[in-house]
């Protein structure tokens, strides 16, 4: 089942993030270490990332997002930041991050990889659009990573689609 919302203003569900949760990435991206561990510590007790709420069990929530009338589209160093500020935000795990910058100028291609997932951004300066997807498991809540990238890209136009991978039936 989709659900297409679109809407003008703040996403609602959004809440500030403790300290302490922004400082267990050890820094910018999770070490080997940090992550062999989450992995290990998942494995020993079994746990297999699908998200279990209202009822219904799947392996996560992927929104499809288009932000329009958005700014800085073309700076490599902002669309980074608001990665890594949407992940924290959402409480996800960072592995890498890895962006394609089409010529100084142009649109920016790339994707944080997570060990919850990813988030993807596609952007067309010219056209002040990006096309963002962000994928979580777990108990990350990928809502909380919009009002981010809203206030980072500075638009109030988002269209939200949102999907349930992997429903079990």
């Amino acid at each position: 089942m989709a659900t297409n919302v679109s809407f003008l203003g703040p996403v609602a569900r959004a809440k500030s993030k403790k300290a302490s949760e922004a400082k267990r990435l050890g820094g910018p991206i999770a070490s080997m270490s940090q992550t062999a561990a989450a992995v290990a510590e998942a494995t020993t007790n079994g746990k297999d990332y699908f998200v279990e709420r209202n009822g219904l069990r799947y392996a996560g929530t992927h929104l499809l997002i288009d932000l329009w009338k958005a700014k800085g589209l073309d700076n490599l160093a902002l669309v980074e930041q608001a990665l890594r500020e949407a992940v924290t935000a959402a409480g996800a795990t960072l592995l890498n991050i890895h962006l394609h910058h089409f010529s100084p100028n142009g649109g920016i291609s790339g994707v944080a990889v997570l060990a919850e997932s990813h988030i993807s951004i596609h952007t067309w300066p010219e056209r002040e659009f990006a096309a963002i997807d962000i994928f979580m498991c777990g108990s990350c809540d990928p809502y909380k990573a919009v009002p981010v990238l809203r206030r980072m890209l500075e638009t109030d136009s988002i269209q939200l689609n949102e999907q349930r991978r992997g429903l079990m039936p």
